[in-house]
């Protein structure tokens, strides 16, 4: 992504201006890592990040290679999978998407050659994988320069605080904030990655 040019674009709207002059905003490297971080963020699903962290280095710990290929997850002993601080639930979820992998060989997948539409089109055919965690892959993982997580509480409150949008209806704030967001693309995954930052300030 080209930090730089998303930058000027995005000064070009006066109300997103003023945070990048006193938000820094590190770059990053896109780990490019689907199906690992996919499972990653299951387990991270409702947690704290400190909490999340410790069940993801234990649930990996199962696996020889400290990497849960597909064959091997849905291979292991259900109570293995529990035994790490995993719900019933996360467990299923987490198989669900190793079987998926190898039936859709997502580990050859040229994600380069998907648009993002059809990126979310696929992964959230799996059973526990949500339109959010899609997305956050598609910012974190993939790298895409416009995406915008409409349904991020994070989002939704700095964007409420900055454009001084009154609590409403859920579907009439995220129609407005599509609205606030149209001058952003197509750079919106810089926008949004501002507004965290912000929020957390």
């Amino acid at each position: 992504m080209n930090s730089q040019e998303a930058i000027e674009h995005l000064r070009q709207d006066a109300s997103i201006r003023p945070l990048l002059s006193v938000i820094e905003v590190p770059d990053f490297t896109p780990s490019g890592r689907i199906y690992y971080d996919l499972l990653e963020s299951i387990v991270s699903q409702q947690l704290s990040v400190k909490v999340a962290d410790v069940i993801f280095k234990r649930f990996i710990s199962l696996f020889p290679d400290q990497y849960p290929h597909p064959e091997q997850l849905i291979g292991i002993d259900f109570d293995k999978l529990r035994s790490v601080g995993l719900s019933n639930q996360k467990a299923n979820y987490l198989q669900n998407v190793a079987r998926f992998t190898i039936e859709h060989d997502l580990e050859s997948v040229d994600w380069r050659q998907k648009s993002d539409a059809e990126i979310i089109s696929l992964l959230t055919q799996i059973k526990g994988v949500g339109t959010w965690t899609v997305q956050m892959l598609l910012m974190f993982s993939m790298g895409r320069p416009d995406i915008f997580p409409v349904d991020d509480l994070g989002i939704q409150q700095a964007m409420q605080r900055l454009f001084k949008i009154e609590a409403q209806n859920p579907r009439l704030l995220k129609k407005q904030m599509e609205v606030f967001a149209e001058p952003w693309r197509p750079y919106r995954t810089y926008a949004c990655r501002y507004l965290w930052r912000w929020k957390d300030q």
